[in-house]
């Protein structure tokens, strides 16, 4: 078995997000594998690194597959991209360490939540930011974004009522950037819980908008009580950008 280690780039906005579904084969996951099972004519199963949900974005999403007869990799990458449709393309494929996994080997990840911070739609990037009218406080949303930092239960940001494994992770980093009316969120952590991101965005979307304090934000997280957190951001502004081995 040869494995393989591809970076991906995708719009997410038409598709029901990465992970196959039973009701659906409209996912990214299920595109792939439909695809490279019809040029290899072998039963190829694709693990990605972030599940991303329905309506989400990735500049560099990472996924690895197993093949019986093996490929030259440029040779295979050309031929995925030739027959992917438009909104996904495969930016670099290599074979990997036999024991690699996408998901199971992360050490962490860099997602992005871009909003547009204006009364005026932005035609051209409408499908990948949030618009906000209402002038947001970038200042005050660092702030609140530094009592993120660190190591948490994170459960009051996990949008499944009953998770089995731990809610505990590690932010390395979360910062609020402005350009212009460009606003982005960009959050570095060992990994993300369900929705936790979008939870984050709308949580700090609030404390911009004057609707929730800096000081808040501790006695949330310590919680663990969903209800205490922000809405959860609409997806079509978070990107995965990058994971780390």
């Amino acid at each position: 078995m040869t494995n393989y280690k591809m970076i991906l780039a995708y719009d997410g906005t038409r598709y029901a997000g990465w992970q196959k579904q039973g009701n659906t084969d409209n996912t990214i996951q299920g595109k792939l594998e439909e695809l490279l099972s019809r040029l290899t004519g072998e039963s190829v199963e694709v693990a990605g690194a972030g599940r991303t949900d329905a309506g989400v974005h990735a500049a560099g999403q990472v996924a690895n597959f197993k093949l019986h007869t093996p490929w030259p990799a440029a040779k295979l990458q050309e031929k995925i991209n030739e027959y992917l449709p438009g909104d996904i393309a495969v930016l670099s494929l290599e074979e990997a360490p036999e024991r690699f996994h996408s998901r199971l080997n992360a050490k962490g990840k860099c997602y992005e939540y871009r909003i547009w911070n204006s009364t005026v739609p932005n035609v051209f990037e409408r499908k990948f930011m949030t618009q906000i009218p209402e002038k947001l406080d970038v200042a005050k949303m660092n702030a609140a974004a530094a009592q993120f930092v660190g190591t948490h239960d994170f459960k009051a940001l996990c949008s499944l009522k009953r998770y089995k494994k731990s809610t505990v992770r590690t932010i390395y980093s979360l910062k609020v950037e402005q350009d212009g009316a460009g606003v982005r969120i960009v959050a570095e952590g060992d990994g993300f819980l369900y929705n936790m991101v979008r939870i984050i965005a709308g949580t700090l979307i609030e404390v911009g908008l004057g609707q929730r304090s800096v000081e808040s934000i501790k006695p949330m997280i310590e919680s663990k009580d969903r209800q205490m957190s922000g809405y959860t951001a609409q997806p079509q502004g978070l990107f995965l950008v990058k994971v780390w081995y």
